[in-house]
């Protein structure tokens, strides 16, 4: 099977994160989550049909993930707490605010079930300590921790069958799976789905095709990773730069596959895994946003948050 990788938006992203594809719009969204720091809109929307792009800055926050709301307007996890924010208005209204006894935390990545909860996790600002936790809103906007112990939250995402949620520990190098009720939100089971410790890439963003398989974007490599229900590596491919960051699918079909990357070199220099090559210039396309195409796999659509 012969697959394209093109170069669709030139957007130069410091930390490009958190692709959604809302098949009820038909549009495209993404986020920059610390860009701001240096001076970067940090929520972004593009129109396919067009390729219009549109974005955002919200100066006084980062921004970890987001997903479209039934209601309207969009749910983010920003860095102190669950928001909803209007793309259009720039309204922005907090839901709750998460961790404030823990200020090098933030929320980071998240992905809504398909009961319309929001689920994400936080990471230590400086990739080292396990402070961090894992977050539910539910979409009476009711907050629970349903998990800890945590460096950087990345990849979460559910089975086709909701009966497993994933989650990565990017800098602990493990994706966890765990036994996931869609009735309440539980979480419960936790073991090891796969793990790069030894290898050369470590996991960031992930999402699950509609066979079950999930895709993850590795950083370092630049490599996307196919592996089977059972953590098995079913394939490898190769994208045009390292640091890639988040992956998820759309298109009319569902069948192309959407990959944010990070152009950031000025890593943590205090990071325990020293896992980040030392640049003095971010390398030839980071941070533009690539899709895939050509692999004759679909995957599933997104849900909408319910609250």
């Amino acid at each position: 099977m012969s697959y394209r990788i093109e170069q669709i938006v030139d957007c130069e992203n410091y930390l490009g994160e958190g692709p959604v594809w809302d098949v009820e719009s038909g549009l495209f969204y993404w986020v920059d989550g610390t860009g701001r720091r240096k001076g970067k809109d940090n929520v972004f929307r593009m129109h396919p049909g067009t390729g219009k792009v549109e974005s955002r800055l919200i100066a006084d926050h980062d921004v970890g993930a987001i997903a479209v709301r039934e209601n309207g307007g969009l749910v983010a996890a920003m860095d102190d707490g669950f928001y909803f924010y209007d793309f259009d208005s720039g309204d922005l209204e907090l839901i709750a605010a998460i961790e404030e006894d823990q200020p090098r935390t933030r929320l980071n990545d998240g992905k809504t079930d398909r009961a319309g909860r929001f689920i994400a996790g936080g990471m230590d600002d400086l990739e080292e300590l396990a402070i961090c936790g894992l977050w539910r809103l539910d979409t009476d906007l009711f907050v629970s921790r349903i998990g800890g112990d945590i460096i950087c939250t990345n990849g979460p995402c559910f089975s086709p069958d909701d009966k497993t949620f994933y989650v990565t520990d990017t800098f602990q190098e493990e994706i966890w799976a765990h036994d996931y009720d869609i009735e309440t939100g539980a979480i419960s089971n936790r073991r090891t789905f796969a793990s790069t410790k030894g290898g050369l890439g470590i996991c960031d963003g992930s999402t699950i095709d509609a066979e079950g398989y999930m895709w993850t974007a590795e950083l370092v490599t630049g490599e996307l990773v196919r592996r089977a229900p059972d953590g098995a590596e079913e394939r490898r491919i190769g994208m045009p730069v390292k640091n890639i960051t988040s992956v998820t699918f759309g298109g009319d079909a569902m069948d192309a596959l959407y990959v944010t990357t990070m152009a950031r070199i000025d890593h943590p220099g205090a990071a325990a895994h020293g896992r980040f090559a030392v640049e003095t210039t971010p390398q030839y396309g980071a941070g533009s946003i690539f899709k895939v195409t050509g692999l004759g796999i679909r995957g599933i659509p997104e849900p909408r948050f319910g609250g």
